[in-house]
C-alpha cells in the first residue's frame, strides 16, 4: 500500500449516496494535482487527507490513485482554513465570506464558529440569524467528522457516515455504542453484516443477545426474500448458526425466548413448527380468513337465472363462448369469490369482458385493478374501461416500504361492488392482505391470474395456494383460442409448459439464434435492438425489451444494460447525466423504479424515460405523471434497457429477446422461459445455445414456498 497526503483541490464527482468520490488532490510535497478515485465519503474542499492506496492507469481517465482508505487532518494553516470554509460545506458561508472569517479570527476560526458563534457579528455582513445559521450548519459538519472518525477509528469505512446520520442526527455514536444492529432494520443500505462487521469492531461479544437477535431477524429477512412466509424451526437455527458461526443451542434458547415475548410468531403444523416474522403471520391468516368471509356472503345479482343472463349477453356480444368460459362467467354472478386461471389465449380476457358486461348490467359497481402500472394498463386497454393499481385502489398515502400506509382499509373500504384483480399470481401476501382489509363487506372478488407464470418476487405464492386449497370456487380455461390458435407465440408457450421444445423454424414470428458463446450473445442482443429490428420498423426504446435470466455475466441484466445504453443513448457533450458507482443515467434514458415510493407514487417495477437531468435531479417521465427524484434519491432507478424475467411480470411488449446461455443454467428453469415468451404479443428471439434452451424445458422444479395459507383456508390450521 502506498501513502499520498494532500489538501482537496476540487470535488470531480460525488455517488448520491456519499460513498464514492472522484477528487484532485494537491499533494503537500509537490506541485501538481492528482486524480484520487474511491470510499471517500462526503469529502470537502480544503480538507487534508491521509490516503492509503496504489497507482492504477486508467484506460480513459490516465493514472489515478485508487484509495483502500482514508484518514482525515484538520487543516492546520490560513489557506487551508479559507478553502475549508468556502467548499460551501457550511451554510452562510461562500468565498468573500471565507475570506473575511480567516481575515478576523485567523487559525481561531473554527474555535470560534464552534464555541464563541456570538463573536461572529464582528464580521461584516454576518448578523445574528446568519451566525447562529453558521454555528448549527458548523455543527452539523462537526457531528459528522465525529462520526466518520469514530467509524474509521474501529476499522470501518466512514463511507457509512451519511447514511448513518441521516437516520440518527446527534445521536449517531451513541446509537452505535448502544446497539450498532439497529442499524440493519433501520438505516436503508446498511444491512446485517455491515452491522455486524461495525458491532464486532466495537467489541460486541459473538454471543450478544443483540447479535443473535440480529442474526434470528436477518434469517428470516432472508427466508422472506426467498418467497417464503414461514420457516421451520430447525431451518432457522441451522442458517443463523451458520450466519453467526455461532453454537446452534445457544440460538435455538435464544429464538424461544424471542416467541415467549410474542416477537415472533409460530404455528405447529403435523409437528413441525414454523417461525414466521409478525406482519407475515397476521397477513397469511387475515388473507385465509377475508377470503372465507368473503365467498359465501357477496351481494346477490337481482336475477336468479344466470345462465339465461349469459346467454343474452352473447346474443349481444355476437360471441360464442367455450363451456369453461360460460361456467366462469356464471360463476362471477354466483359466487362471493372467483380465481380466473389460464394460460395465453385461453380466453381470459373475454371472460372478463364478460363478466364486466353481465355483472354492470345487474347494477354492480365494479372496480379493476392489477399489482403493477403496466399489468393495469393492460387491463385497460383489453377492457376498455379505467383500470388501477392495486397501490392506488388502495390510495397508498406514504410511508417506509416495510409498513406502507393506504387510506383504503376496513374503516374506509373501496367503494365497489366487485374488484377484478388481473395478473393476481405477482401479489405477495402482504399486499394481499391489505387489499382484502379494504374489500367491503358483500363484495365480489375476482381474482385472474396464470398460475404457470412466476410467483411473485415477495412472500408467499397466494395464487397457487388459493387453487391448492380447493376452498375458494375455481374456473380453469385450457382450450387456445387466441387467432383461432394460429400464433406462434401462444402455441410455442403452451408447448414450453408441458416441457416440449418451441418451433423455431415455421415462423419469424418465434426465433433461435444459436451463439458460440456468450460475450458473442451479448453483442448480437446489441445489434438486434441497434440495427436489425429499427430496420424492421420497431421502435428500441418503446417496443423491444430484452430479458435476461440472471443480472450477472455478459448476458446478465447489468452487461446488458451497459452496452444497450452506450449504442442507443450514447454519451454527448452537452447531456447532462450523473454517474453512480455500477451506471449512469442521463437524459433520454428508459429506467426503472426499483422500490415502493408511496410519497411519490411510483412503486417497484415501473417504467419510465428520464426527461432531464439538471441540478443533481433527474426528472421521469411515467406514463400517469412526472417524477423529480432529489440528490440521494437517484438510486432508486435502475436502467432498464434490459431486465429481469421476474420484473417483466404484468407487461406485455411488441418483441421480446432474450439470451439463453450455460453461463445462467442456475435460474433456467420452464416457469421462467415461459413468462418471458408470454410478455411478447408479436415477436420473440432467444439467442445462445440448444442445451441451454433444453435445461431450461427439462428443469420443472418450482422451489417450494414455506406457506400455510391452503391450509388455513381448508381449515387445517387455527385460524
Amino acid at each position: 500500500m502506498e501513502k499520498l497526503e494532500g489538501i482537496v483541490e476540487t470535488i470531480t464527482f460525488q455517488s448520491e449516496d456519499g460513498s464514492f468520490s472522484v477528487l484532485k488532490l494537491k499533494p503537500l510535497e509537490g506541485r501538481t494535482t492528482v486524480a484520487v478515485v474511491g470510499a471517500i465519503s462526503s469529502p470537502l474542499v480544503g480538507e487534508q487527507l491521509e490516503l492509503s492506496g496504489e497507482w492504477v492507469e486508467h484506460a480513459r481517465f490516465g493514472r489515478q490513485f485508487k484509495v483502500g482508505s482514508c484518514k482525515r487532518v484538520a487543516p492546520t494553516d490560513v489557506k487551508g482554513l479559507e478553502r475549508f470554509l468556502a467548499s460551501g460545506a457550511i451554510k452562510g458561508i461562500g468565498p468573500a465570506m471565507a475570506a473575511r472569517l480567516v481575515k478576523s479570527f485567523g487559525l481561531k476560526v473554527l474555535e470560534v464558529i464552534e464555541f464563541a458563534p456570538h463573536r461572529l457579528v464582528e464580521v461584516e455582513g454576518i448578523g445574528s440569524k446568519k451566525a447562529e445559521m453558521i454555528r448549527a450548519s458548523f455543527g452539523e459538519q462537526s457531528e459528522m467528522r465525529e462520526l466518520m472518525l469514530f467509524l474509521e477509528s474501529h476499522g470501518v469505512t466512514g463511507a457509512y457516515a451519511a447514511k448513518i446520520y441521516a437516520q440518527y442526527g446527534s445521536f449517531s455514536v451513541e446509537v452505535l455504542q448502544d446497539n450498532p444492529y439497529r442499524l440493519a432494520a433501520e438505516v436503508d443500505g446498511i444491512g446485517f453484516r455491515t452491522a455486524d462487521q461495525i458491532a464486532r469492531s466495537l467489541g460486541v461479544e459473538k454471543n450478544h443477545t443483540d447479535r443473535l437477535t440480529a442474526g434470528i431477524d436477518f434469517a428470516l429477512l432472508q427466508t422472506a426474500q426467498a418467497g417464503h412466509c414461514c420457516v421451520p424451526e430447525e431451518l432457522l437455527v441451522q442458517e443463523t448458526a451458520k450466519l453467526l458461526l455461532a453454537d446452534s443451542a445457544e440460538i435455538a434458547v435464544h429464538l424461544a425466548s424471542l416467541i415467549k415475548g410474542g416477537r415472533l410468531c409460530t404455528e405447529d403444523f403435523h409437528g413441525m413448527v414454523l417461525i414466521y416474522p409478525q406482519y407475515l403471520y397476521y397477513a397469511e391468516k387475515r388473507v385465509a380468513a377475508r377470503l372465507l368471509e368473503l365467498k359465501d356472503k357477496a351481494k346477490q345479482a337481482p336475477h336468479s337465472d344466470f345462465s339465461q343472463i349469459v346467454t343474452d349477453w352473447e346474443s349481444a356480444a355476437a360471441i360464442q363462448l367455450a363451456p369453461a368460459q360460460r361456467q366462469a362467467i356464471e360463476a362471477a354472478l354466483e359466487h362471493g369469490v372467483l380465481t380466473l386461471t389460464g394460460g395465453p389465449g385461453t380466453g381470459k380476457t373475454t371472460v372478463v369482458k364478460g363478466i364486466l358486461a353481465v355483472l354492470e348490467q345487474a347494477g354492480f359497481k365494479i372496480l379493476l385493478g392489477a399489482p403493477t402500472g403496466r399489468a393495469a394498463k393492460r387491463l385497460a386497454e383489453t377492457t376498455g374501461r379505467e383500470a388501477s393499481t392495486v397501490h392506488r385502489l388502495l390510495e397508498a398515502t406514504g410511508g417506509a416500504e416495510g409498513a406502507p400506509l393506504f387510506a383504503r382499509d376496513e374503516d374506509n373500504p373501496l367503494d365497489a361492488d366487485v374488484v377484478i384483480i388481473d395478473e393476481v399470481s405477482m401479489m405477495d401476501i402482504a399486499l394481499m392482505g391489505y387489499f382484502l382489509r379494504a374489500v367491503p363487506d358483500g363484495c365480489r372478488v375476482i381474482l385472474v391470474g396464470d398460475v404457470d407464470q412466476l410467483p411473485a418476487v415477495g412472500p408467499g405464492s397466494v395464487l397457487k395456494d388459493i387453487l391448492r386449497s380447493g376452498s375458494v370456487p375455481v374456473v380453469r380455461l385450457t382450450e387456445v383460442f387466441r387467432q383461432a390458435g394460429e400464433s406462434m407465440i401462444v402455441l410455442n408457450a403452451h408447448r414450453i409448459n408441458k416441457g416440449q421444445p418451441p418451433d423455431v423454424t415455421s415462423s419469424l414470428e418465434f426465433q433461435f439464434i444459436e451463439m458460440a458463446s456468450s460475450e458473442l450473445t451479448a453483442q448480437k442482443i446489441v445489434d438486434l435492438c441497434c440495427r436489425q429490428l429499427p430496420e424492421e420498423g420497431y421502435d428500441a426504446l418503446q417496443e423491444v425489451q430484452v430479458l435476461a435470466p440472471m443480472h450477472r455475466l455478459d448476458c446478465g441484466v447489468e452487461n446488458l444494460n451497459k452496452l444497450l445504453q452506450q449504442a442507443l443513448n450514447p454519451r454527448q457533450e452537452g447531456k447532462e447525466e450523473i454517474n453512480g458507482l455500477h451506471q449512469s443515467i442521463r437524459e433520454g434514458d428508459k429506467v426503472m423504479q426499483t422500490r415502493n415510493n408511496y410519497i411519490k407514487g411510483v412503486f417497484n417495477g415501473d417504467i419510465g424515460y428520464v426527461a432531464a437531468v439538471e441540478e443533481g435531479r433527474v426528472r421521469v417521465r411515467y406514463p400517469e405523471h412526472e417524477v423529480v427524484y432529489e440528490h440521494g434519491e437517484v438510486d432508486e432507478l435502475k436502467l432498464s434497457y434490459a431486465m429481469s424475467v421476474h420484473k417483466s411480470q404484468g407487461s406485455e411488449y411488441p418483441v421480446v429477446v432474450m439470451p439463453l446461455v450455460p453461463g445462467h443454467h442456475i435460474m433456467l428453469q420452464r416457469n421462467l422461459l415461459y413468462t418471458a415468451v408470454t410478455r411478447a404479443k408479436e415477436r420473440v428471439v432467444l439467442l445462445g445455445t440448444k442445451a441451454a434452451l433444453h435445461t431450461a424445458l427439462a428443469n420443472d422444479r418450482t422451489k417450494k414456498r414455506y406457506s400455510l395459507l391452503a391450509e388455513r383456508l381448508r381449515g387445517e390450521t387455527l385460524c
